[in-house]
C-alpha cells in the first residue's frame, strides 16, 4: 500500500511544525518508558499497536494477510478523534485478536499521512490481505462503527480469513496446509501463486507498475480470476489517483458539473480516500442526467469500481441496483 503522494500535493501547511514537535516529544516519551520497563500506549503484540512511517509494512501490509488491520489515523489536538479513539480500542479488545487496531500519530508520520492521502481526521480504513477494504471520515458512534466493522469482516472473509483472523484452509472440507486456499490464499494469509506475491511485494515498495503487470500475468493465464482482478483494479485506481492534484480535480468538477471526466476524477479520489458511497452516488448521479457516450463513459467506470469490490460487498450490492433502474 506504498502510495506515492499525488502530484502538486504537499502537506505543507497541512502539519503545523509546534504539532510535529509535540508529537516527536510524545514518541521519545513512549520510547523512553518501554526503555524504563514501563508500558508506552500500545501493547506489543496486543489488540492496539502504534505505528510509524518506518513499521507500517511490518505492522499494517504484512499483519494484514492474517489478520485485518483496521488503521486510525489521529492527532493529539484533534477533538473528534479522542471521541472515536476510545470506541475503537474498547471494540479492539472485545474482537480478542480477530482484527488489530493500529493507530497512526498523523503529526508525527507525516509521510504516511501523505501517502494514505489524509485530509481529514480521525480517518479510519481497514486493511485485508495487503489492500485497502474500506474506510470511514469523523467520529461515529459505537453502533455505526460496530456495523461497518461487521462489515470489514465480511469482507476478510470473503478474501480467505477466517473472523477469528486465521487463515482459511484449517476447516474440514477445505484446503489443508500446502494448498492453496480460497482466491489463491496460501495456508499463511499470503498469495499462494508466485504472480500474486510478486504484486504485493511490488506494491509494498510502491511499484505500481510491476503489481499491475503481475496481475494483467495472472489474469492473461486466468481470465476474470476475482483475485487478481480485485488487485489489478485497484492498483488501475491508485495510479490514477497518483496523477491528479486533488484540489483542482475537486474545483473542476464543482465548476463544472457536467464535465464527465472531471466527476470520475473526484469519484477516484473519493473511493481512495474510503468514501466509497460518495464515490458511487457521484457516479450514479451523472448516469442518470447524462446519455449517449457521457452516460456509457460514466457507466463503464463505475463497473471498475464496483470489481475493487468482492462481489457480495453491500455497497456495491445497492449501487448494482440504483445502477439497473437508471439503465433500465
Amino acid at each position: 500500500m506504498q502510495q506515492q503522494p499525488p502530484q502538486g500535493f504537499s502537506i505543507q501547511g497541512a502539519v503545523d511544525l509546534g504539532a510535529r514537535q509535540a508529537a516527536a516529544q510524545r514518541r521519545q516519551r513512549a520510547a523512553q518508558a518501554t526503555a524504563d520497563g514501563g508500558a508506552p500506549g500500545a501493547a506489543p503484540g496486543g489488540p492496539v499497536i502504534e505505528v510509524t512511517d518506518e513499521t507500517f509494512n511490518t505492522e499494517v501490509v504484512a499483519r494484514s494477510r492474517t489478520v485485518p488491520v483496521i488503521v486510525d489515523l489521529w492527532a493529539e489536538w484533534c477533538g473528534p478523534c479522542k471521541q472515536l479513539g476510545p470506541v475503537l480500542e474498547k471494540l479492539a479488545a472485545e474482537a480478542d485478536g480477530a482484527w488489530v487496531l493500529a493507530k497512526v500519530d498523523v503529526d508525527a508520520n507525516p509521510q504516511l499521512s501523505a501517502a494514505l492521502q489524509v485530509q481529514s481526521i480521525p480517518m479510519v480504513v481497514a486493511v485485508v490481505a495487503g489492500q485497502v477494504a474500506d474506510g470511514f471520515l469523523g467520529a461515529m458512534p459505537e453502533p455505526q462503527v460496530r456495523s461497518w466493522l461487521a462489515q470489514v469482516m465480511q469482507v476478510a472473509e470473503q478474501l480467505g480469513l477466517q473472523p477469528d483472523g486465521s487463515p482459511d484452509g484449517a476447516e474440514p472440507g477445505q484446503p489443508q496446509p500446502g494448498q492453496p486456499g480460497p482466491g489463491g490464499f496460501g495456508p499463511d494469509g499470503a498469495l499462494a501463486d508466485p504472480a500474486f506475491a510478486e504484486a504485493q511485494e511490488a506494491m509494498e515498495r510502491g511499484d505500481l507498475n510491476a503489481a499491475a503487470a503481475a496481475f494483467e500475468k495472472v489474469l492473461a493465464a486466468e481470465p476474470n480470476h476475482p483475485v487478481a482482478t480485485m488487485g489489478l483494479r485497484q492498483v488501475e485506481l491508485m495510479r490514477r489517483v497518483t496523477s491528479y492534484d486533488q484540489a483542482s480535480a475537486r474545483q473542476a468538477a464543482q465548476d463544472n458539473p457536467d464535465d464527465v471526466d472531471a466527476q470520475l476524477r473526484v469519484a477516484d479520489i473519493d473511493l481512495a480516500m474510503g468514501k466509497i458511497e460518495a464515490s458511487f452516488d457521484r457516479l450514479l448521479e451523472v448516469i442518470g442526467r447524462t446519455a449517449g457516450e457521457d452516460r456509457d463513459k460514466a457507466r463503464v467506470h463505475l463497473l471498475g469500481l464496483f470489481e475493487i469490490f468482492p462481489p457480495r460487498e453491500p455497497r456495491v450490492t445497492r449501487a448494482r441496483g440504483r445502477l439497473s433502474s437508471l439503465l433500465f
